[in-house]
């Protein structure tokens, strides 16, 4: 199986704290020029740019993964991916129905930008997305794989919007086979201190907000295809691989 360095969690313009010069264009010619082989763009709470990166993938060769960084009802946040756009878009539509009408103040948040393949404006997501939704950590995944997708835990090292961070432990019941560990975390010590992790595949990426904090490529997995579905099957469990976040 082909080795792969990934970055499973990035930020475009839509996302409020997310730079505006975070575009579709901008995104994945950026990860190209870095090395990486497959990304996952995850804007908060919403999938509305995900077409348009997948797009550019298309265009410049780079495979780019259809996902949301969900805020759960207990402010835990898990990045959910997809093995095509109109997957993500039905489970945006599913979250906005589990979401608060709350407006975005852009001087306070930041803009959320819209974007087509082209880089071009065509709209702004009026609800602020970075509010909890009211879907709880034990039902993500189930969730997430009724749209043909898969869901784990983010940042889980952090101590604030994480699963551990909002619950103590991840969950059993919740039935992630991933978790995520950010890039400066003490993943040997984490896995002591939470027995929990131990089995699961342990994955590292960046949560870049701006294009200066998109690191050169470290993490890698092998899958069997350089393709969103293989991709998803490991992580859900189905496909047995090796992987590296160092």
């Amino acid at each position: 199986m082909p080795r792969l360095y990934y970055d499973l969690h990035l930020h475009s313009c839509l996302s409020p704290c997310g730079d505006e010069d975070m575009t579709p264009n901008n995104i994945v010619n950026m990860a190209l020029l870095l090395g990486y082989d497959i990304i996952a763009l995850t804007d908060h709470n919403s999938c509305l740019n995900v077409a348009a990166a997948v797009r550019v993938g298309e265009r410049v060769g780079l495979t780019v993964v259809p996902g949301m960084e969900l805020c759960t009802n207990e402010e835990a946040h898990v990045i959910c991916l997809f093995p095509t756009a109109a997957d993500a878009i039905g489970f945006h539509r599913f979250v906005a129905a589990y979401s608060m009408n709350m407006r975005n103040d852009a001087q306070i948040f930041g803009r959320q930008i819209i974007m087509d393949a082209q880089d071009c404006v065509i709209g702004e997501e009026r609800n602020l997305l970075i509010s909890a939704t009211q879907i709880s950590v034990n039902e993500v995944l189930a969730v997430a794989q009724r749209f043909h997708g898969t869901a784990f835990p983010a940042h889980v090292d952090k101590g604030s919007y994480s699963v551990i961070a909002s619950l103590g432990a991840i969950p059993q019941e919740a039935g992630f086979f991933a978790v995520e560990i950010s890039r400066n975390g003490n993943m040997q010590k984490l896995c002591q201190t939470n027995k929990e992790l131990n089995g699961k595949i342990l994955l590292c990426n960046s949560d870049a907000h701006y294009l200066e904090n998109m690191p050169e490529p470290r993490a890698w997995i092998d899958l069997p295809q350089n393709t969103p579905e293989c991709l998803i099957s490991v992580l859900n469990g189905e496909t047995k691989t090796s992987w590296s976040s160092e």
